[in-house]
Order: structure tokens, then sequence, then C-alpha cells
């Protein structure tokens, strides 16, 4: 599966952005799409997941702040930013998990990361 990003951006404290992510070229069956970002420093931490199904869960310190969503057809999900805080500053990647079609294996799968700054 590859991944391609989409958005991100230097944007004030408050303001909003949104990134897309695409799944193509695969024979894989995808299954979860989400978002994790890394801060300098810290580990990779899940920011949104949303299922096949429209299952979303998101980490609580984005919560009420973000929106993921996700389009099955075209294999793409986004996550809509708002409120944004300097500490929301990271590289974001996209993530999918995928079934092989002859194992049944699930796989995980990343983008490129895309940097989001948030200045204060």
């Amino acid at each position: 599966v590859q991944l391609q990003a989409f958005g991100g951006g230097l944007v004030q404290t408050g303001g909003s952005l949104r990134l897309s992510c695409v799944a193509s070229g695969s024979i894989y069956s995808i299954t979860d799409m989400g978002w994790y970002r890394q801060a300098p420093g810290k580990e990779r931490e899940l920011v949104a997941s949303i299922s096949s199904g429209g299952i979303t869960n998101y980490a609580d310190s984005v919560k009420g702040r973000f929106t993921i969503s996700r389009d099955n057809a075209k294999n793409t999900v986004h996550l809509e930013m708002g409120s944004l805080k300097p500490e929301d500053t990271a590289v974001y990647y996209c993530n999918c998990r995928g079934i092989h079609p002859y194992n049944a294996v699930e796989y995980p799968f990343w983008g490129q990361g895309t940097q989001v700054t948030v200045s204060s």
C-alpha cells in the first residue's frame, strides 16, 4: 500500500488545517486508517483513527478539536484540525492497516510525514 499525504504547513494558534491521505496501488483490503504524530524528542502517538465502518477514536488531547473522516470508495482519510495549539506541532504520519487477500494477515502501512507547525 502506498500512502500519499497532503496538507500540513504553518498556522497560527487557533487556526485550522486539513490533512488528507490517499491509499493506492494495493491488493490489500484496507481496514483502519488514521493519523499519528511525532514531536521532537517524543514518541510517535496516535492522533485519530477510523475504521472501515466509520468508528472513530481520538487522543484525549485532540478531542473536540480534530475530526477524522474517510471515503472508503477512494481509500482516502482526512483530518480536520481546528483550534490548533503550539503543542500540536509535530510531523503527522498517515497510517492504514491492510489485510492480505491470500494469507488474511493484517499489516500496517505508513505514509511519509507531513509537518504541522503551530506558531504562538
